[in-house]
C-alpha cells in the first residue's frame, strides 16, 4: 500500500487561475480561425466551395473542447 499523502493540495493563487482562464479567451478563437483557414486551403487545393464551412465547425468544436478540458481540470484540482 502506498504511503498516503497527509499535506492537502495546494490552493492555486488567483493569478494563476486568471492565466489559465485566460488562455481560453485565445484559444477559443484560434482553434476557430485554424479552423476556417484549413478549410479555405483545401478549397482552394481541391477545388471545391464548402470545406471551409466544415473546418469552421471543426475549429469551433475543437475550441469547445478545449473549453471543457480546461473547466474540467482546475475544478479537479481544487479542493
Amino acid at each position: 500500500m502506498p504511503p498516503r499523502d497527509n499535506n492537502p493540495p495546494e490552493k492555486k493563487s488567483t493569478l494563476v487561475q486568471l492565466a489559465n482562464y485566460s488562455q481560453l479567451a485565445f484559444i477559443f478563437p484560434a482553434a476557430t480561425v485554424a479552423g476556417w483557414l484549413l478549410g479555405l486551403a483545401l478549397d482552394h487545393w481541391l477545388h471545391t466551395t464548402w470545406l471551409y464551412l466544415v473546418g469552421l465547425i471543426l475549429g469551433i468544436i475543437a475550441g469547445f473542447v478545449e473549453l471543457i478540458r480546461t473547466v474540467t481540470s482546475s475544478d479537479s484540482k481544487n479542493p
